[in-house]
């Protein structure tokens, strides 16, 4: 359903580069029933999916770690940042790109996944939808070393930790994604670990 206060007058590319930074200039109609011009930047940079996998025998997640630049520039002395594992979707399914994403950056291979929300992660700049799942993993599932794609440049290091002690990495702020963080406190939410 269309917003009928909201009128989209223009939009700008600023840039194309990598993904697309869109200007945006609206007209929005307040309460008042007063009308105004604004503009917003938007970054959209496709949707994406992020899985935890956890396993309740040994009470043990998967998680990765990858440099990333813009945590880098904004404060993060190593630019090194434990996530759960996440991929652009591309075109594809939600649920066929985090199996993807799964088996190349962490090795595993799993079959059955449970999608448990979608959420935007930063929706005054970006326009990415987030589709979050959880799935259980065990050692036989482990197919390969993960570590992600080369000709897409990662290099993800696989992490297998126990679930109390990523909780309390978020605590110390060794854990700082928000994608990373929703996860693991479903996971304790739910009482699944």
């Amino acid at each position: 359903m269309q917003n009928p206060n909201i009128t989209i007058l223009t939009t700008e590319i600023l840039s194309d580069n990598w993904y697309t930074l869109n200007k945006v200039t609206y007209s929005i109609e307040k309460k008042d029933g007063t009308k105004e011009t604004q503009s917003r930047e938007a970054y959209d940079r496709g949707n994406g999916a992020v899985i935890l996998l956890y396993n309740k025998l040994t009470g043990k997640v998967i998680l990765t770690r990858q440099f990333r630049l813009p945590t880098f520039i904004n404060g993060n002395t190593t630019g090194m940042l434990i996530e759960a594992c996440a991929g652009l979707l591309d075109n594809d399914h939600p649920e066929e790109c985090i199996k993807r994403e799964t088996e190349e950056e962490t090795g595993y291979k799993i079959s059955k996944v449970e999608k448990i929300f979608e959420a935007y992660m930063s929706p005054g700049s970006v326009t990415e939808i987030l589709h979050f799942f959880t799935a259980e993993y065990s050692a036989e599932m482990k197919i390969a070393d993960g570590g992600g794609l080369e000709e897409e440049g990662e290099n993800i290091e696989v992490l297998e930790l126990p679930f109390e002690q990523a909780l309390s990495m978020v605590a110390t702020g060794e854990i700082m994604d928000a994608k990373t963080i929703m996860l693991l406190q479903h996971l304790r939410i739910k009482g699944i670990l």
